[in-house]
This record gives structure tokens, C-alpha cells and sequence, in this order.
């Protein structure tokens, strides 16, 4: 564990806002939220737990005699065209296998099998654009989009194992472009909208891909914002694109270069309307998703097929109790991250359910924007960040106030670790008292939830994640010598395998080793996170231990961010690190020494570093604060001690700076972080 790195996060998680007031709540509230803070948990109301799909606590019993049997059930949800022979191959750990023998297709899964029930007319995603438009998508309409798409891929010279870029709006297409390349067997490589193109041509680069698929121009907050002309900018240097697939979002043109470019709408328009679903080998690649490592270099996580859907799949209906003929379901996430992934796309639609999808942010139009699309839909369940909780407790209770939420019967946290002010706060004045939550905590390379409450089981504490679920096997560990800790702070681990775990990262097997396996051994993952067991065995979650920041859920390498902030001809050296902000969890706080004498560079200078990161990066990954350095505190063999910028950047005592090449380095940073505007 990096020195510090607990202490830091636990002081803006679990435990450290129980005695602060909430700015912009209204007293009565807020007094109200202090005395329900001394409620140390809360039971499932009786009326939720009368209808859930589960509320007997014997299912964990049920799963820890027999895991291997456990998971196997859980896969025969899924619709497979050949059964598989052996459930777990675990002869070469950690590289583990699921399901072998068995064939299945992520598409026919998601689609053809509910078309074929005879539920093609039911709504698959009520989709909202920002500027108010709607458009209802059914899952017939989605079969048939789907298959003409993988005939265009197809036609374009894509196969089964040909890596497809995805960067896209939160538009339906999005959607589409997934399961077409699902259903041929093309992991797909979907790029967060908010990336700028530096990255999009990156991650196309480190995977290879065959194609890309894109939008002339995405609407950010009432503005189109030109998407396909910055990518021509850099993506002729990648030479392994050999088609970009443009869908127009606006009415505006885009640049297209001859027989490389295709606009989506007549691609479609004179393809087969029918492509057959490739039954694909259980451990076929499904996807890459790039996120932030400990280096610069993002790591591409590999899923498989049929252990990820059967991970998404059971973590859908179970965590959130779906009900696909009665349920609306809104993950109010991006599809370019994981929880897009796994709760916008492939969960959501493997249990046949009816979603939401939102074209924009929380707050445009309107800072009510979201208590209005979930009026206007009836939503059932939403599926959000704390950030955004507390952006909307600043904004105060009176905006969902002003509309009917009382079709909502279950709420979701995900992505950080949610105070209990802000839990107490979403429970009642969105949930009403009557809804459950359900605090989850995963990562992109679990592939979908692993600690979770039950709603129709588990009496929750404000701020915990409570137990792993059925089938899921963690502990917290010692940091020294790794044993199981019974109480306390230590390590976060998981201990057997399961389906929807990574395989690999992408091309880098001994990067994934060494990530993830080598400091407890080939049977032990390590998570990356510190928690906390508290005497009940419940699992408080408090944040990295390794050199990654999270914004408001976007995972970023302190490393990635300073190579940004490097590339700028003016800067000769930075050092980036996580600092905790009430609104986005943690904010980005760089030290930065430039090139040549000059120690300050001046208002100008740090404005336009800020816009360079967010070229380089994305928006999101710029400093918020940032604090110009004539030098940086590094060890004798030169390694920069983060660790001693996080004790100034969040007022602790420095600790030991004696390993220093020069102590008086951070006397003088102590004075020039305390002088300066954050």
C-alpha cells in the first residue's frame, strides 16, 4: 500500500462527513439526516422484501458449499448453442477458463432470443436527447439494425477476431454498433465520448482495430461539437484502420475520405437484412476497454463471452430485483465505461428489461433535467455515482421535490465510495424512505458487481458495500504479510475465480501477471483497493491504494496525467495526485516546474496547461488546482514521493523526508501550496 494513500481516502469516505452539515440542504433536512446518521442500519421494507426475487439468506450458504454448481446455474440462464463440457479450467492460474466447450453468442442472447418469445414490441430503451427529443427503441427494431450493421462490417472485411473502435454519444446507435460487432465475433473497443482524439487514436492504435466507428458531431450542453474532423486529424497515422463508419448525429457534414469512409445511414440502406448470430467459443473475446494503469500506458482489458454475460447477466437481475415486464430501468452512466457495459448494455438487455438512456449531463437543460426523465418514464430503478449525488444535494431537495418520483422502488451507487450523508440524502429525498440501496462495488476488471447488498436481504449501513455476493469469494488482507484480517483496515482481495473476470490485458500477459498476481501469489487479485472490516464482517471499501485518481468514477494513472502535463514545451517536470473535492470524489492536483529559471509561470501559463491536458486526455483530467514547483520532493535514486504532496495537499503533518536527495524541498512547497488559490 502507498503510505498514506488509506488515510487520504478514507478522509472523504465512510467515516468523515457523519458530523458535517450539508451545504445547500435545508436545516430541517439536514437536522433530520444527522439524527437518521445514528441509525447504524436499515431493513428492507417489508413491502420490497413480500415481492423480491430473493429474500432468503440461505442462497450464500447455497453458493459457498458448492461454487463451481452455484455458477454453472447461474449460466443456464443464458441461451447456449452448444453446452459446455468442463465449467472451470483452473490448470493454469491465473489465466483461468470458464465454460469450456460451451458456443453462444452475446447478440442472440441480448436480441434474436426475445424477438423469438415473442417480445420484439417491447421497448428496449426509452431514449431522451438533449435537446428534448425522444425516440422509443424496441427490441425488434433493435434485431434488425443490429444484423444490417454486422452485414456492413462484414462487407468492410471484418471477422471474428478483428478489433472494432467504438466512439460515440449516448445515442441508441451506440447500441447497435456493440451487438454487431457481438454477433460476428469482433471484440468491439469502445472510447469514452469525453476522451479527446489523442486518445481515441491511441487506444485504436494499442489494439490494432480494423475499423472505427464514429458521429460527425456530439451535443455537449446545447452545442455541437465537431467529433469525425479532429479524428481525420490523427487517425491516418494508425495504419490498421481501414474503415471508419460515420453515423450523422446532426445535420452538419463531415469530412470523408474516399473508400475509407462510409456514412452509417447508407451503409445500411443496401445491405441484407438478415445476418445469423456466429455461435462463438465461451472464452471468445467480446471486448477491450482501456483504463488508467500505475504507467502511462492504459491497460486494455480483455472480457470473454460466456463467463462476462453470465456475470452480467446474474448481477442485473439479482443486485437490482428486475422485473422485465413491470420494471423501467435507468443506469444513468456511460456507455464508455464499464458500467455502460455491463448495466446499459448487456445486463439490461439480457434480462429482457426496458432502460433509459440519456443524451446528456444532470444538469442541461435544467438542474432537474434527470427528476423529469424519470417522471416522464416512470423509471423504476436508477443506477448512479455519489458525485452526482452530491451535485444534486448542493442543488437542493426542492428540484426532485417539484416532481412525482414515486414509481422508483430500488436505488444503486456506483463507481466511489459514497459518504453516509450522501447515502442517507438519496435514500430519502429520492428514495423516499421506501426504496433500498444498493452501495455496489466492482471494477472494469470484474466485469460486473462483486460486493453488493441484496435488497431483499440485506440490512444495509450507510457507506458500506456490506458482503461479497453469493458466489463471490473476498477478504481484507494484513498489507504485510497478506493473512485475512478479521477486523480492520487492510488489503481488499478476491480469493477464487470467477466468470466474468478478465482474462488478460490485451497483448501484455506478464503486465497483467504482475498487476494483479504477483504479490499473493497466481490464486490471489489483488484488488487495488484499501477497505475495512468492521465487527459485523461487513465490507467498507475506501478507495486506491496505487497511483490512480478518481474523478467523479473516471479512473486515471497519476502517470497518464503528468505525461500529458510533460508534453507541454514549457514544463520540464509534474507530479499529479488525487485531492478530495465534495463534488467530484477527487480532483487532480499537479505540481508543475518548467523549463529553464522561471519557478511561476503565471496565471496564462497554468490556464493554458490545464486546456493542454484536456487535449491530450479529455476534459475531466484537467488540475483543478495546480502549484508551480522550482523542484520536486524525490528520493536519492530520483523517484518523486507522492506520497509527501498528498500529507500537504490534504494538511497533514509531512512525514519522514529524510530518504530525501533535498528536505528543504517541501518547506518550500508547504509554503507555495499554502499561498496558492485552489
Amino acid at each position: 500500500m502507498t503510505d498514506g494513500t488509506a488515510n487520504e481516502t478514507r478522509d472523504s469516505g465512510a467515516a468523515s462527513e457523519d458530523g458535517s452539515a450539508i451545504e445547500g440542504l435545508e436545516s430541517d433536512l439536514a437536522r433530520e439526516l444527522e439524527q437518521q446518521s445514528e441509525i447504524e442500519s436499515f431493513d428492507p421494507p417489508e413491502q420490497f422484501k413480500a415481492a423480491a426475487i430473493w429474500s432468503d439468506p440461505s442462497v450464500y450458504e447455497e453458493a459457498e458449499r458448492d461454487p463451481l454448481a452455484w455458477w454453472e446455474c447461474q449460466a443456464e440462464a443464458l441461451d447456449w448453442a452448444q453446452r459446455w463440457e468442463t465449467v472451470l479450467d483452473d490448470s493454469n492460474p491465473p489465466f483461468y477458463k470458464w465454460f469450456l466447450g460451451g458456443r453462444l453468442n452475446a447478440s442472440y442472447n441480448c436480441l434474436d432470443r426475445h424477438v423469438e418469445a415473442g417480445r420484439g414490441d417491447r421497448v428496449a430503451y426509452h431514449w431522451r436527447g438533449e435537446g428534448g427529443e425522444e425516440r422509443d427503441v424496441t427490441y425488434a427494431e433493435l434485431h434488425c439494425d443490429v444484423q444490417k450493421l454486422a452485414n456492413v462490417l462484414k462487407d468492410r472485411g471484418i471477422s471474428a477476431g478483428d478489433v472494432v473502435g467504438i466512439y460515440l454519444p449516448m445515442i441508441p446507435e451506440v447500441v447497435v454498433a456493440m451487438l454487431a460487432c457481438a454477433r460476428i465475433g469482433a471484440p468491439h473497443n469502445v472510447v469514452f465520448g469525453g476522451f479527446s482524439p489523442e486518445s481515441v487514436k491511441e487506444r485504436m492504435e494499442f489494439s490494432e482495430a480494423k475499423a472505427l466507428i464514429t458521429v460527425n458531431r456530439a451535443r455537449r450542453k446545447g452545442k455541437a461539437a465537431p467529433i469525425k474532423e479532429p479524428i481525420d486529424d490523427l487517425i491516418g497515422d494508425v495504419p490498421s484502420v481501414e474503415t471508419i463508419i460515420v453515423i450523422r448525429n446532426t445535420d452538419d457534414d463531415a469530412p470523408m475520405t474516399e473508400g475509407r469512409d462510409i456514412w452509417y445511414h447508407e451503409a445500411i440502406a443496401s445491405v441484407d437484412d438478415e445476418c445469423p448470430a456466429e455461435p462463438l467459443d465461451a472464452e471468445h473475446p467480446l471486448f477491450i476497454l482501456y483504463t488508467s494503469g500505475s504507467t502511462a500506458k492504459p491497460k486494455g482489458i480483455l472480457h470473454t463471452t460466456g463467463g462476462y454475460l453470465t456475470g452480467a447477466a446474474y448481477t442485473t437481475k439479482h443486485v437490482f430485483d428486475v422485473k422485465p415486464d413491470s420494471d423501467t430501468y435507468w443506469c444513468a452512466a456511460d456507455v464508455g465505461w464499464v458500467t455502460g457495459h455491463s448495466y446499459i448494455v448487456y445486463g439490461p438487455l439480457l434480462n429482457g428489461l426496458t432502460s433509459v438512456m440519456w443524451e446528456g449531463g444532470p444538469d442541461y437543460p435544467s438542474k432537474d433535467i434527470w427528476w423529469e426523465i424519470a417522471e416522464r418514464y416512470k423509471a423504476t430503478i436508477l443506477y448512479t455515482a455519489p458525485t452526482a449525488i452530491r451535485a444534486f444535494m448542493k442543488w437542493g431537495a426542492d428540484l426532485p421535490g417539484k416532481h412525482d418520483l414515486s414509481s422508483l422502488r430500488l436505488l444503486g451507487s456506483v463507481g466511489e465510495p459514497i459518504n453516509p450523508k450522501a447515502w442517507l440524502w438519496y435514500r430519502k429525498v429520492i428514495g423516499g424512505e421506501r426504496c433500498p440501496i444498493v452501495d455496489t462495488w466492482w471494477q472494469t476488471e470484474t466485469g460486473h458487481i462483486m460486493i453488493s447488498p441484496l435488497p431483499g436481504i440485506t440490512s444495509t449501513k450507510p457507506g458500506s458495500a456490506m458482503r461479497p455476493l453469493p458466489g463471490i469469494a473476498a477478504e481484507v488482507v494484513d498489507e504485510r504479510d497478506g493473512k485475512p484480517i478479521e477486523e480492520g483496515q487492510g488489503l481488499l482481495v478476491l480469493t477464487r475465480p470467477w466468470p466474468g473476470m478478465l482474462r488478460t490485458l490485451y497483448r501484455e500477459e506478464e503486465r497483467f501477471k504482475e498487476t494483479y498476481f504477483e504479490r499473493f501469489g497466481s490464486e490471489t487479485y489483488l484488488v487495488g483497493d484499501a477497505a475495512r472490516l468492521d465487527k459485523d464482517g461487513d465490507f467498507w471499501v475506501i478507495g486506491r491504494i496505487d497511483d490512480v485518481i478518481n474523478v467523479s468514477g473516471h479512473r486515471m494513472s497519476t502517470a497518464e496525467i503528468e505525461s500529458a502535463i510533460v508534453s507541454h514545451p514549457r514544463v520540464a517536470e509534474a507530479a499529479a495526485i488525487g485531492q478530495n473535492d465534495e463534488d467530484t470524489g477527487q480532483a487532480v492536483c499537479a505540481f508543475v516546474t518548467l523549463e529553464g529559471a522561471t519557478s511561476d509561470g503565471g496565471d496564462e501559463l497554468m490556464t493554458e496547461i490545464r486546456e493542454h491536458v484536456g487535449t491530450r486526455i479529455g476534459k475531466f483530467a484537467r488540475p483543478k488546482r495546480l502549484v508551480w514547483a522550482a523542484d520536486l520532493p524525490k528520493t536519492r535514486s530520483g523517484k518523486i514521493m507522492r506520497r509527501l504532496l498528498r500529507d500537504i495537499a490534504e494538511g497533514r503533518e509531512v512525514g519522514d523526508v529524510t530518504t530525501l536527495r533535498d528536505p528543504d524541498v517541501m518547506k518550500d512547497l508547504e509554503q507555495k501550496f499554502g499561498g496558492e488559490e485552489a
